[in-house]
Order: structure tokens, then C-alpha cells, then sequence
């Protein structure tokens, strides 16, 4: 299994680029990031797929209920991860695909009254981990494995005239010691997830 090598730090900044253009024509633009170590060096990017007419209508008229593919790649160009949201009118499901192809597993939203919850499954669909939304943390995704927190996705603000102006969000996304490395690469997807149901269009 082909894995970015970067996963294995101890930290990312996940950061949202978007075109101030969607501030006066308020059509959505295929999402796009760069992920940084936290020094700022940038040692990766995404970018949503779908270019032309029909995906522009999708994009304007589903906002963050769309589905979605979305590329991962490296510093080179190489791609490490492919996403992919299928349609689904209720609990979101994010798969994930190393950049050789093989399966990695997804994250499946779950059902819950008043906190966020998500399982992240194996190819085979066991669970490797759970995210956890707080009630009162509505900022903060825990990652738990059998109750024991080993990570942690944050919502960041970024500069007050970005979010100003735009809804472009940032996420610090924090790994430990006991995460492998294909949890930590389904954790990092699931940070696009999260900005899509949580973040995308908060107006």
C-alpha cells in the first residue's frame, strides 16, 4: 500500500483556498487546499475534480451536500490519496484510495443527537476508530480508538480578512505515536469531510 510519507509527522495545517471571485457571484468553486507541515512548508495539496458546465450547476445547486472526487498529491505531483463522496441523502460516507490504487477504507457518519460521530472502517469495513464532535467543543474532532484519544482534528481561524470574505477554512490535524499509517492518511481525509458538512456555507 502506497502511503505519503508525511503522514507520519506529528502534525499538518490543512488550509482551504478559495477565489474572492464567489464573494460577488456567489457560485461555488471547486475546493482546493494545500497541506503544510506547521513550519508553513507545503509538502502537499488537494483539489476537488470536476471541471465544465454540469459540474459548476452540482457545485452551485448541491453546495456542501454535492458529491464529490477529490485528489491528493505531493510536492512532485504524484498522487498519494484519492477521495471519493458518493451521493447520499443522509450519514455522509467518504472512501479513500491510496495513490496505487488499492483501497484504504472510508469514514462513515453516524447517527447522533447532539454531538458529531463518525466511524473510520478498513477496506473490509471494520472499525479502526471513531471521531468524536463535542457538544460543547463544536470545533474540535477527537480521534478514539477503543475510548483512547490518539488524535485530533481542529477547526483554526484563518486571517480575519480571509474569513471575512470568504467561507475558506483551516484545520490543524494532530497524530500520535499510536496511529499507523493508514489511520493517520484516513484521518487527513476526513479533515475534507468535516470542512464539507460543517464549514462549507456557514451562511
Amino acid at each position: 500500500m502506497s502511503l505519503p510519507a508525511v503522514v507520519r509527522t506529528e502534525s499538518l495545517i490543512i488550509r482551504q483556498h478559495k477565489e474572492l471571485t464567489e464573494v460577488f457571484t456567489n457560485m461555488e468553486t471547486a475546493n482546493r487546499y494545500s497541506i503544510e507541515l506547521p513550519s508553513g512548508e507545503a509538502v502537499m495539496h488537494a483539489a476537488e475534480l470536476g471541471e465544465g458546465a454540469m459540474a459548476l450547476l452540482t457545485r452551485s445547486f448541491l453546495k456542501a451536500r454535492r458529491p464529490f472526487r477529490m485528489t491528493v498529491h505531493d510536492t512532485t505531483d504524484a498522487s498519494t490519496l484519492e477521495l471519493h463522496r458518493p451521493w447520499r441523502w443522509l450519514f455522509s460516507r467518504l472512501d479513500v484510495v491510496a495513490g496505487d490504487g488499492q483501497a484504504l477504507g472510508s469514514i462513515q457518519q453516524r447517527f447522533s443527537v447532539l454531538t458529531k460521530q463518525f466511524s473510520v472502517l478498513d477496506p473490509s469495513g471494520a472499525e479502526l476508530a471513531t471521531l468524536h464532535g463535542p457538544v460543547f467543543r463544536p470545533w474540535t474532532f477527537r480521534v478514539l480508538v477503543r475510548g483512547q484519544e490518539v488524535g485530533k482534528i481542529t477547526k483554526e481561524w484563518s486571517s480575519l480578512l480571509e474569513e471575512a470574505f470568504t467561507d475558506a477554512d483551516t484545520f490543524g490535524v494532530q497524530f500520535s505515536s499510536a496511529m499507523s499509517p493508514q489511520l493517520r492518511a484516513l484521518v487527513l481525509a476526513a479533515t475534507f469531510l468535516i470542512d464539507f458538512l460543517y464549514f462549507e456555507n456557514r451562511d
